[in-house]
């Protein structure tokens, strides 16, 4: 089972960008990485899923163009770059592991962090 750490997270404007890492210890190879997101008093949300060989969805419309996520299977980093942010990004980011193929179901996902938080805000 994957170990996920979480980092990169913090206060920025509207408008502004922060990159996320999760930098996974243990087996790697084959993995799909997912990231989601929990905002206070929703549900979580599924954001990206990256794949082994690097097939990459990017699911809510209301990031996409904006965030894009890429791995490096080398360092065992799955990254999401997030550009021209928006107070409704605001919330706690959390990357998880699971075999093979992407899914939005979190409880697929078996292996996760501790969450990293993002706050947008002026």
């Amino acid at each position: 089972q994957l170990q996920l750490v979480e980092s990169g997270g913090g206060l920025v404007q509207p408008g502004g960008s922060l990159r996320l890492s999760c930098t996974a210890s243990g087996f790697f190879r084959n993995s799909a990485i997912g990231w989601f997101r929990q905002a206070p008093g929703k549900e979580r949300e599924a954001v990206s899923c990256i794949t082994w060989g690097g097939g990459n969805i990017v699911y809510p419309d209301s990031v996409k163009g904006r965030f894009t996520i890429s791995r490096n299977n080398a360092r065992n980093v799955v990254d999401l770059q997030m550009n021209s942010l928006k107070v409704e990004d605001t919330a706690v980011y959390y990357c998880a592991a699971k075999a093979w193929i992407c899914s939005t179901t979190p409880t697929d996902f078996g292996s996760w962090g501790q969450g990293t938080q993002v706050t947008v805000s002026a």
